[in-house]
């Protein structure tokens, strides 16, 4: 039986998000997953308010938060900032997904 964990945030990812927020550091990372999307799920990431009931990750300041209903579709998975020449972007690392679409937001179980 594998345990079942949150999920995980990179320090380049909270790093990217003091870089996001600058002196304010008011804002937390929302990472949530949507019906939708080529490949049946896909994840919605962007800034915004902690709520009653998220789970709150915290580093330096910096908050990643992740709704209730999302939470089972992110166990284990790790939370990273991708710089690549193709683009910069947060990006989940998603034990949990079957396969994955190349547009890098889409996800089956």
């Amino acid at each position: 039986m594998e345990l079942t964990l949150p999920p995980k945030v990179t320090d380049r990812a909270f790093a990217r998000l003091a870089e996001i927020n600058g002196e304010s550091g008011s804002q937390a990372l929302r990472v949530a997953v949507e019906g939708g999307g080529c490949s049946g799920f896909q994840y919605d990431i962007k800034l915004d308010e902690p709520e009653p009931g998220d789970l709150v990750l915290e580093s330096g300041g910096q908050k990643v938060i992740v709704d209730e209903v999302s939470l089972p579709f992110l166990a284990n998975a790790v939370i990273d900032f991708s710089d690549e020449l193709i683009g910069a972007r947060f990006v989940v690392d998603n034990p949990n997904a079957s396969s994955s679409c190349g547009c890098g937001t889409s996800f089956s179980m």
